[in-house]
């Protein structure tokens, strides 16, 4: 029974994974972290997991990296970059009508007021998350990459022959 158990945790986690292959989970995961997904970040990462085959662990850690303290500015200059590219101006008085929403009643007429504000700024949103996206996932593989490359040098070094 504890071999069939370690067997299937192994191939759940593929544990003895290559470092290119558990650097592209980790890195498919912050790509998606960064995305324009919120909410959804872990259920697609494993998704994605299963669907090529990555370690399920590394994926869900790459998309916890965008952390909630830099959530706020990251998606706020990414949407501005879409805003940018699309040629969108920022809603008048953007701020204010914000800081207003939060004194409305009711949750619904909260959120109704929120969908209302952020319409315009959907497709810039997405583009700038997705565009930001992308390289932070590339640079996120490199230097996972390079970390495991060289920590498995240390380790192939420092191992005791038998």
């Amino acid at each position: 029974m504890k071999r069939t158990i370690e067997s299937w945790l192994e191939s759940l986690l593929h544990i003895h994974d290559t470092p290119k292959r558990t650097a592209a989970a980790f890195a498919l995961g912050v790509g998606i972290g960064f995305s324009p997904f919120v909410g959804l970040h872990t259920a697609i990462g494993l998704v994605l997991a299963f669907v090529f085959n990555l370690n399920r662990v590394a994926v869900v850690a790459g998309t916890w990296v965008n952390l909630p303290w830099f959530m706020g500015p990251y998606y706020a200059s990414v949407t501005a970059l879409g805003a940018w590219i699309t040629g969108t101006a920022m809603p008048p008085h953007f701020v204010s009508h914000l800081e207003a929403i939060w004194t409305l009643p009711g949750w619904r007429d909260r959120m109704t007021a929120l969908a209302t504000l952020l319409r315009p700024l959907l497709v810039p949103y997405t583009l700038g998350s997705l565009l930001a996206a992308v390289p932070i996932g590339l640079g996120a593989y490199r230097m996972t990459l390079a970390f495991l490359q060289a920590r498995k040098r240390h380790h192939d070094l420092h191992q005791k022959p038998s």
